[in-house]
């Protein structure tokens, strides 16, 4: 008798687009609050282990597909340059954690109760 084989695990995303585009995903509000933490686009990409070139084009695909900017950056001055999120920006993330939130868990309890036998 062989062993029984170890339980499949159940994984989804959940992203939006628009004209077949990618407008939002986690993968982008991470990108997001990696700017909002470090004051930086090219520190939010570094902390994220992206270029900053992938990271600026992903920025301007997701302000492209929304129709509004996400970012407001300030150049200069005694403590040098920084950037922050725009309140639509960050009321974006927020309404993408609370509308996600859950979306894997109901995933998964959908598919344990229509494969039990792969689940468990």
């Amino acid at each position: 008798m062989s062993p029984r084989p170890a339980p499949v695990n159940v994984h989804s995303k959940v992203w939006l687009e628009r004209d077949g585009h990618v407008a939002l995903s986690a993968w982008r509000i991470a990108l997001l609050e990696a700017v909002h933490e470090t004051g930086s686009l090219a520190a939010g990409a570094a902390h994220l282990g992206v270029p900053y070139r992938t990271a600026w084009y992903k920025l301007r695909q997701i302000e492209e597909q929304l129709g509004l900017r996400l970012l407001d950056t300030h150049s200069g001055g005694p403590d040098g340059g920084h950037t922050t999120l725009t309140p639509e920006a960050i009321d974006i993330v927020r309404r993408f954690h609370r509308a996600s939130r859950g979306f894997e868990d109901l995933v998964r309890e959908r598919f344990e109760s229509e494969f039990p036998e792969l689940t468990s």
